[in-house]
C-alpha cells in the first residue's frame, strides 16, 4: 500500500515534484504543497526537479501567475533542491506511450532520478494503472504525503 512506503537505507526521501504542486506552493503560504515546500527548505526532505519543471514553471508564472515573479525567483535563489539531469527523447517518448504528452518528461525524469516519491496535484492523468506500472514508487498528492511523512515520524 502507497501509505506504507517508507524509504529505507538512506537519510533523506527523495521526492520529486510536479510543476503544479511548485505553483500551489508558491501561491499560498499555506497548504499541503507550501509545506511541502518548508520541508524541503528545511531539509528535511530532498526535493527533486527537472529542468523541464523550472522551463514550464518559468512559462506558467509568466502566462498566468505574474504576481509569483519574486516569490519564485527568492524560491530559485534560497531553496536547495536536486536538478535531475534530462531524460532522453526516447524515455519521454516511452513515457507518452502511457501518458499524456505534456507529462511524459515529468513521468520520464521522476523515473530516471530514482525518486521515493512522485508527488503531483494531476491525479487524472497520474493515477492510472499503466502509469503505476511504469513507476512503481507512490505518486502522492501534497496532503497524501504529509500523511506518509506524519505516520512515519510518529511511528519512530
Amino acid at each position: 500500500m502507497a501509505s506504507e512506503h517508507f524509504p529505507a537505507g538512506r537519510q533523506g526521501w527523495r521526492i520529486f515534484l510536479d510543476t503544479n504542486v511548485l505553483i500551489a506552493g508558491l501561491s499560498s503560504r499555506t497548504g499541503a504543497s507550501a509545506c511541502l515546500l518548508d520541508l524541503g527548505d528545511a531539509e528535511e526532505v530532498d526535493l527533486v526537479l527537472s529542468r523541464y519543471v523550472l522551463v514550464e514553471l518559468d512559462r506558467v508564472i509568466a502566462e498566468k501567475f505574474p504576481h509569483l515573479t519574486e516569490r519564485y525567483d527568492a524560491f530559485l535563489k534560497e531553496f536547495c533542491f536536486e536538478l535531475q539531469a534530462e531524460p532522453s527523447i526516447s524515455r519521454i517518448r516511452e513515457a507518452a506511450a502511457i501518458i499524456d504528452l505534456g507529462d511524459a518528461p515529468i513521468l520520464a525524469a521522476a523515473k530516471l532520478a530514482q525518486v521515493d516519491y512522485l508527488v503531483t496535484l494531476d491525479i487524472r492523468h497520474f493515477h492510472t494503472p499503466r502509469v503505476r506500472a511504469y513507476l512503481p514508487i507512490p505518486i502522492l498528492t501534497p496532503a497524501a504525503f504529509l500523511t506518509v511523512f506524519r505516520n512515519f515520524l510518529e511511528n519512530l
